[in-house]
């Protein structure tokens, strides 16, 4: 799942994702992506930090408070690198920190990282 509110950020990922044969749901913020979270249960999600009504540190904190999504990994995406940025995502359940733009190498590097660690 890629929940950002940029259209443009959502299809780069999309189109990535894709082209390594993932099955991808799209979402534009926090709100949109908690309904099709519980409909989709994707393997892994990524999240921009910096989103319109639920930012990207709510919406992870929402998703690993729930028990049945407390193991899926979640990635936080943007285009601050600060320590302090990852700090808090890393406080709010977060288990990776990618910043924006991403090229499609890191993108999935990130998946194929987890994928390992799930196996």
């Amino acid at each position: 799942m890629v929940i950002d509110d940029s259209n443009t950020i959502r299809r780069s990922a999309e189109i990535f994702l894709k082209q390594a044969g993932c099955e991808v749901i799209l979402a534009e913020d926090g709100f949109d992506a908690l309904s099709k979270i519980t409909d989709h249960l994707p393997d892994i999600i990524f999240v921009d930090v910096m989103m319109p009504r639920l930012d990207g540190y709510q919406t992870c904190s929402l998703i690993k408070k729930n028990p049945r999504y407390q193991v899926t990994p979640v990635v936080m995406l943007s285009s601050k690198d600060g320590l302090f940025d990852r700090a808090r995502g890393r406080m709010v359940g977060s288990d990776e920190y990618l910043t924006k733009p991403f090229t499609k190498d890191s993108l999935l590097n990130v998946v194929a990282d987890r994928v390992k660690r799930a196996v």
